[in-house]
């Protein structure tokens, strides 16, 4: 199945307007990292590797949300760092859901039934947990034994509650085609999450893993074998169905790196999530003084293996746009 009807309405409304007002670079969507400190170690995170001081920061809210507002984006992924650490997240949701953006809030879920109260369900709002694999898988990649298991009651909680809850799992050459079917499985069938996004294992530089990140071909075959039987068509999928097929092999998109900027305590991060080329300090300045030209696979060797939604999801999504029949596949969820 493709996005929600409703994100889908909202973003090709939206890619309507750029498309009209002959602009061609805007955001889809915002990360938005407002704070570094988490209260894991991941493996295939480096962000924790920021200095100490700037790890004891926190973002104020006027400066959150002023950022959200100066790029236009509809849609923001908050992340870090572990956002429920933020004492003024709440009011930073709040803030961003008022202007009618759509907001993701990224979590372990350690802390959510700690701050659950904090927050009221909207639709457009949903909580975003990490599940990295099941129990043992997600356990060892988070580093913290038990995490799988307070992610999975606090998802329970949460849902109990009335939240629209999604996760995002992280997969790294180590994993195998049963690893994926198993982990989404449990999470469409089982637990009953409202949506899963998925990530194939990205370079990122300052991670404490550097051996698993997966290349090209080997993210290719594991979800061309995981996707296989029709499987992807009955799982809640979070992606475009050309994203999809670009993860399995099927087309191959250049990056569109400023369909998904990064704002963080730095700023402006260039070009991408992944890369820091560099950070600008407005949203006009990122755009109007990047090379955005000088990256994706085969010009940048950093990009080599890079199959990240960050960069891909966006260029799928213009290509939907530009095709009737990509656009009536995308509504039916092929």
């Amino acid at each position: 199945m493709a996005m929600p009807i409703r994100q889908s309405i909202r973003l090709g409304g939206y890619l309507l307007k750029q498309k009209l007002l002959r602009r061609d670079k805007f955001p889809l969507l915002v990360e938005l990292e407002p704070l570094f400190a988490c209260n894991l170690k991941c493996v295939g995170c480096g962000k924790i590797q920021q200095p100490h001081t700037l790890l004891k920061q926190r973002m104020p809210v006027e400066q959150a949300v002023g950022a959200v507002e100066e790029s236009g984006a509809p849609m923001v992924s908050i992340a870090g760092g572990e956002p429920l650490m933020h004492p003024q997240i709440d009011e930073i949701v709040r803030q961003l859901l008022a202007r009618k953006k759509i907001v993701f809030l990224c979590t372990n879920a350690l802390l959510l039934p700690k701050h659950l109260h904090k927050f009221k369900p909207h639709r457009n709002f949903a909580w975003m947990v990490h599940i990295d694999g099941l129990e043992d898988r997600h356990d060892a990649s988070v580093s913290h034994p038990g995490g799988f298991k307070a992610a999975v009651e606090a998802i329970k909680m949460a849902k109990a509650a009335g939240f629209r809850v999604m996760t995002n799992s992280t997969f790294f050459n180590q994993d195998t085609p049963q690893d994926v079917i198993g982990v989404l499985d449990y999470l469409n069938d089982e637990l009953g999450v409202d949506n899963m996004q998925l990530s194939p294992g990205y370079a990122y530089e300052k991670a404490p893993d550097q051996e698993h990140w997966l290349q090209v071909e080997q993210t290719r075959e594991l979800f061309r074998k995981a996707f296989a039987d029709g499987r992807r068509k009955k799982w809640r999928l979070n992606h475009s169905p050309l994203f999809l097929d670009f993860l399995e092999g099927k087309r191959d998109f250049a990056c569109t790196p400023w369909g998904i900027p990064s704002y963080s305590l730095l700023g402006w991060q260039r070009p991408c999530y992944l890369l820091a080329d560099g950070y600008a300090k407005t949203y006009s300045e990122l755009i109007e003084t990047t090379d955005w030209d000088k990256f994706g696979r085969g010009k940048d060797e950093r990009c080599a293996n890079c199959m990240a939604h960050c960069g891909y999801e966006p260029t799928a999504v213009l290509a939907t746009l530009g095709s009737l029949k990509e656009s009536l596949r995308a509504i039916a969820g092929s």
